[in-house]
């Protein structure tokens, strides 16, 4: 180890004042919106469990994900690279789903080296069963997850990937319907942190798929938010795919409330690090509008955009005696992420990658660096690339040669393009853009 990173590791014991490491969990939702959370101003979604964790925790109002759609974003939260650097980009390369590489070194290998017994329990996205991206040769010790990405679109599913075997759901064989997905994963989540023993860390992953829609269910009957109950908004004078949207997220938020029952029951309450947030932004998908529950809230954009809708998501953190309660108005993004928990593991980040550690921001105390900026890119429907700098943001569109630039501290809505009369700045993203990113042969920027 050298000096630097050893010190890193005692600076990061010396501040947590233990010798044990903690528990994390990380929740992850799938196309939950900015404003789709009770702490976050929606009015119509009851979301107690989570609201009442940001009330004892931190909540970010500036945290972004790893990109605007599924799999890039959480290759950035699992490699701490962002979409300039990462070995993924988007959803699909061609026609295939990519998968992590052996060299590609994730959070949970890097914590596995300081003892921690690491569970997923959900939608992986970076490699299916037999790759070398596939979440038990990734660092994982218990692995329950759909076989793909694409897999992930089914809240019924007949199969799924239990550790390096297949096991049938026999509730969905057929024209049934009663295995639903996130329940399924629920209860394993809940099983491993019950059956890991006491004295041994463990880091949960829990990636669930709601509120994503079943895309292809929702081709076929206008409905694709697939729930076993819209209750408790049966009453609610609403179409009936929103009620089913509510349903989903508030039967999420009664997720997290059996988990922090597990927690306190196995004792580990008092020494865990829960971190919540989604992987982009709301999506209009198999017949959900965004807008009937303003699930972005102040934000312009949604899921594919790079406007801030797209990118910008609920953040939490909560960690009892260790994170004050609050908002967080520092800038993060999800590659930072891993640095964050190597330096709670004691372990060093491995080298070349984008993020930076914001354990001083969780802790309150010491010096939090800043990035000098955020970076994104997406080739989904043509190259469009965003920038964040301070209060800046720019946004360069297929086609474009000049960047679109906003003041987030007067326009988080990203209404007025004031390039014009900034001209230096809008310059110097430009630059950003150009020095932000290596080229990709998975994704080319094609001409």
């Amino acid at each position: 180890m050298r000096r630097r990173e050893f010190l890193t590791t005692l600076t990061a014991a010396s501040a947590l004042g233990q010798a044990k490491r903690p528990n994390i969990v990380l929740f992850m939702a799938d196309d939950l919106g900015y404003g789709d959370l009770g702490c976050y101003g929606q009015k119509q979604i009851a979301t107690p469990n989570l609201d009442a964790l940001a009330a004892a925790g931190l909540r970010f109002t500036q945290a972004y994900s790893g990109s605007t759609v599924c799999a890039p974003s959480r290759c950035c939260l699992f490699t701490g690279k962002h979409t300039g650097h990462a070995l993924i980009r988007g959803n699909l390369a061609g026609a295939i789903d990519l998968t992590l590489r052996k060299e590609d070194v994730t959070i949970a290998e890097v914590l596995k080296r300081s003892g921690y017994r690491n569970g997923i329990f959900g939608k992986w996205a970076l490699g299916h069963l037999g790759s070398p991206g596939y979440s038990l040769d990734k660092g994982f010790d218990e692995s329950v997850t759909f076989f793909s990405q694409t897999a992930a679109h089914n809240y019924y599913p007949e199969h799924i990937a239990d550790g390096r075997h297949p096991r049938l759901l026999r509730g969905n064989m057929g024209t049934q319907k009663t295995d639903w997905a996130p329940d399924y994963f629920a209860q394993r989540a809940l099983d491993f942190v019950r059956q890991t023993p006491a004295e041994q860390p463990v880091f949960l992953y829990w990636p669930t798929t709601v509120p994503h829609a079943n895309n292809e269910m929702g081709r076929d009957t206008g409905n694709g938010m697939e729930v076993p109950s819209d209750a408790p908004y049966t009453d609610k004078p609403w179409p009936q795919v929103e009620k089913n949207f509510a349903a989903m997220v508030t039967r999420m938020d009664a997720d997290l409330g059996k988990l922090l029952t597990a927690l306190k029951e196995t004792g580990r309450d008092q020494d865990t690090l829960i971190l919540f947030s989604s992987d982009n932004g709301p999506h209009r998908e198999g017949g959900h509008d965004p807008n009937f529950f303003d699930s972005n809230g102040p934000l312009r954009g949604i899921k594919r955009d790079l406007y801030e809708g797209g990118i910008r998501v609920p953040f939490i953190a909560h960690w009892p005696g260790k994170i004050k309660a609050g908002v967080a108005n520092q800038t993060i993004a999800f590659w930072d992420i891993l640095p964050t928990l190597a330096e709670i593991a004691g372990q060093p980040p491995p080298a070349g990658i984008d993020g930076i550690s914001f354990l001083p921001t969780l802790l309150g105390r010491g010096v939090q660096r800043q990035h000098e900026y955020f970076y994104w890119e997406f080739h989904e429907r043509g190259f469009v690339q965003a920038i964040r700098m301070n209060q800046w943001k720019g946004v360069r569109k297929s086609g474009q040669s000049q960047v679109e630039l906003y003041d987030l501290s007067q326009d988080i809505g990203e209404t007025r393009n004031v390039a014009a009369a900034n001209p230096a700045v809008a310059k110097k993203l430009l630059t950003y853009m150009e020095l932000g990113r290596t080229e990709s042969k998975e994704f080319p920027v094609k001409a």
